[in-house]
């Protein structure tokens, strides 16, 4: 299993509401976003899991550490890497 990680900021204000919208565009993924408020910003971080680099790349494009980016992140995002992370997930244990 492969793991991809994102981070990115939002205003506090925006923060309930942007993680809504990528729930929204997560839907059907195996995901999780963290948020953490500090004074006005929420530091953002996604990890979508992926059953192998094959996956990633029909997701992704040929360029996976390019990150991908939706319609509306424009609006909330005051911050963004334009690269993710992948990392190897030997265990995996859902609820």
């Amino acid at each position: 299993m492969i793991a991809r990680v994102w981070r990115g900021a939002t205003r506090a204000a925006d923060a309930a509401e942007y993680a809504a919208y990528v729930a929204e565009c997560l839907a059907g993924e195996r995901a999780l976003v963290l948020q953490r408020v500090d004074g006005d910003r929420a530091e953002i971080e996604t990890i979508i899991f992926f059953d192998s680099l094959d996956v990633v790349r029909a997701f992704a494009g040929e360029d996976i550490a390019r990150a991908r980016f939706y319609p509306m992140d424009d609006r909330y995002l005051v911050e963004r890497d334009l690269t993710v992370t992948h990392y190897d997930v030997p265990v995996f244990t859902p609820s």
